[in-house]
């Protein structure tokens, strides 16, 4: 996916950024090359590669939630920052909490956010479980089965927010057993399945709220 590709891509998802935001996102691109020669964060590297598989796959979440407006996320074991740091460029109202168990993820994430001059954005080391607080929106992406993750997720979901798991091909995860297990404590407000551009590989959001009966 080329940088035009990729913007036209983003009229889909009714998004549309700024030069500002572009030039942003570029730069994070040549950090995460640079600093991918340290820590091993994606074996990702081309460019188109990385605008498809990184860039427009984390703001696909969009699909499902509205992320316009003054509202908290936690992008929990956000690694390279994906979707976080994605997201607080495309929506800088979003007030963003990326939580890594990793040290070396962790400053390299803030090293992220110094150079971009994000606000209202942080990166703490900690297990997801082992945090306190609460968000309107939770997401990981590519983290754990799902059934294991709400384990550790859910506890950080407000009474009124969603946590949204951004996966591959979710029907081998989410067998009847494995649905049956989350209805009982939680409920599934929506699975949406898409195809990624260009490649066709296979996508899903699965959207996950407290059952408020």
């Amino acid at each position: 996916m080329t940088k035009d590709e990729f913007v036209l891509a983003l009229k889909n998802l009714n998004i549309f950024l700024t030069e500002t935001q572009l030039e942003q996102l570029n730069k994070f691109y040549l950090l995460l090359i640079d600093w991918n020669q340290k820590l091993n964060l994606t074996r990702i590297t081309e460019e188109k590669d990385v605008y498809l598989k990184h860039f427009y796959d984390s703001l696909t979440l969009s699909k499902v939630i509205d992320l316009k407006g003054r509202k908290t996320l936690c992008d929990v074991g956000s690694g390279a920052g994906f979707p976080g740091i994605v997201l607080k460029i495309a929506f800088p109202d979003l007030e963003i909490t990326l939580l890594d168990s990793l040290n070396k993820r962790v400053v390299y994430l803030n090293e992220i956010i110094k150079q971009l001059n994000l606000d209202n954005i942080k990166a703490v080391h900690i297990r997801a479980e082992n945090y306190q607080d609460t968000f309107d929106i939770v997401t990981a992406r590519a983290v754990a089965n799902l059934s294991k993750l709400l384990d550790y997720t859910m506890h950080l979901v407000n009474g009124t927010g969603s946590f949204i798991a951004m996966k591959g091909n979710i029907e081998e995860e989410l067998t009847m057993s494995v649905k049956n297990k989350i209805e009982r404590k939680y409920r599934i407000k929506k699975i949406e399945k898409f195809l990624l551009p260009y490649e066709n590989s296979i996508r899903s959001l699965v959207v996950i709220e407290h059952n408020k009966s």
